[in-house]
């Protein structure tokens, strides 16, 4: 909330005397916008607090029930449907900010539409060939179709929302999310007993349902965008071409950040001391929750504020965004590695020994993914985005080939694997900074994309 305050602070001229009477009326005169806005930080914040902690109670209370080898397939299940989930749109929901134009909205909406239908298409022919084979079951395959067609629309409503500046519907679906599926999980559970397809079925019904709801408060934009009239084979050529960057650059850029965040991972095998490796695990699962928090908060509120922008005034809102995001991520995990740290010794003599020591550690790797997501997502609206794909690649390479080097797990490798999130992060601050990773194409492009939508 403190780094959405500094965030509203670059909304004002940059270049302003010291007092001036009709500064002062326009200051006036955008204070119910700046209380508007820091409300819904505020209140968007607080609701997926909110979602975070019913959500989490729901799964110790399931964890109860269920064997760990069934939460280990639900994490593996999950983990995949997230996964494949991600190429549906073709990352063409990134176009969404590079203008303010409602045309052009419309336009990226259809196409992104479109390229969802498609994919979820070959992936059910891919799913009953592999059902027909035996190499999945069928129950098992129609759940994970309906979790990774959840997930997509799920982005794709958030997208609009968030272009549109609706918060609330993300910040309510996020709470639908969480009421929904732990009481299913735990019906299910309580019908056909602790079974890995209960937990399958109510991510997807919980993912569902939070679509349902951003589809009904947000029903008529979306009929505004999608509305048949407006369907043309003319038109979404053209944006195709517009936007191949996102399938051919986004898209592997974002397949490749998802790896470079799973990295650690590839690490816990080469563990010689079980216990580091379950701290490790521990710290990986807890550290997630505030790094999610951090980046479902900023996203969309940056995403919003940055598609309000033109000009030099983009510049300028880019720079004191970044440097609001670097304090957010400072304020975040700056107590909590200070924290874990000095009540490390509340451990002492347990078989969780050392945890904290752990967790201050693994701070410094959530830390650069924490500051790094919204960076990412400025950097989706570059004129030219090759830099991204490489700088993605560069870091998946040396946190491999870093991993790999030390041979075995340790606090050390720890540390360097959290100074590569770090500089990957500081890269791409750089490039904000600079004015490289947000330069987007102009007037001549809204224009192209009222006469292919007309």
């Amino acid at each position: 909330m403190v780094a959405h305050v500094a965030l509203e602070r670059a909304s004002f001229p940059p270049n302003r005397p010291a007092l001036a009477f009709v500064q002062g009326r326009r200051f006036v005169a955008r204070l119910p916008a700046l209380r508007q806005s820091l409300a819904s930080a505020v209140m968007l914040g607080l609701r997926f607090v909110q979602a975070r902690m019913i959500s989490v109670w729901g799964l110790l209370v399931a964890a109860y029930f269920c064997p760990p080898h069934i939460f280990a397939a639900f994490a593996v299940f999950s983990a995949a449907a997230a996964f494949v989930s991600i190429p549906a749109l073709m990352r063409l929901e990134a176009v969404f900010f590079r203008s303010g134009d409602g045309r052009e909205l419309a336009l990226a909406f259809r196409l992104a539409l479109a390229s969802g239908a498609a994919f979820l298409g070959l992936v059910a022919v891919v799913l009953i060939g592999l059902a027909a084979t035996g190499w999945i079951a069928p129950a098992v395959a129609l759940v994970f179709f309906l979790s990774l067609a959840a997930r997509a629309v799920l982005r794709l409503l958030w997208a609009e929302a968030t272009a549109e500046g609706d918060f609330r519907a993300i910040g309510n679906s996020n709470l639908m999310q969480a009421l929904v599926q732990p009481c299913l999980m735990l019906l299910l559970i309580g019908l056909f007993g602790p079974k890995a397809l209960a937990l399958f079925l109510a991510d997807a019904l919980g993912h569902w349902a939070a679509a349902i709801h951003v589809m009904i408060r947000r029903r008529e934009n979306i009929f505004a965008l999608a509305r048949p009239r407006l369907w043309s084979l003319r038109a979404l050529a053209w944006g195709a071409k517009r936007w191949s960057d996102a399938p051919r650059i986004l898209l592997p850029a974002a397949l490749l950040s998802f790896a470079f965040t799973a990295a650690p991972l590839m690490a816990l095998p080469y563990a010689t001391d079980p216990l580091l490796a379950a701290q490790v695990a521990l710290a990986m699962r807890l550290l997630d929750m505030p790094t999610q928090m951090f980046g479902m908060v900023s996203g969309p509120l940056l995403m919003n504020g940055l598609r309000r922008q033109s000009g030099q005034r983009r510049q300028v809102w880019v720079r004191w965004t970044t440097l609001a995001l670097i304090a957010g991520t400072i304020g975040v995990y700056g107590p909590i590695a200070l924290g874990t740290s000095h009540f490390d010794d509340l451990f002492d003599g347990s078989r969780w020994s050392g945890v904290g020591h752990v967790i201050a550690i693994m701070t410094m790797f959530y830390a650069g993914i924490a500051l790094f997501n919204p960076l990412h997502d400025i950097a989706a609206l570059a004129r030219t985005t090759g830099w991204q794909l490489a700088a993605h690649a560069i870091a998946l390479f040396a946190i491999v080939a870093t991993i790999l080097w030390f041979g075995e797990l340790s606090r050390d490798l720890l540390y360097a694997v959290g100074a590569i999130s770090l500089a990957r992060a500081a890269a791409h601050v750089l490039f904000a900074w600079s004015g490289q990773a947000h330069r987007h194409r102009g007037g001549a492009d809204v224009a192209g994309a009222r006469a292919a939508a007309s």
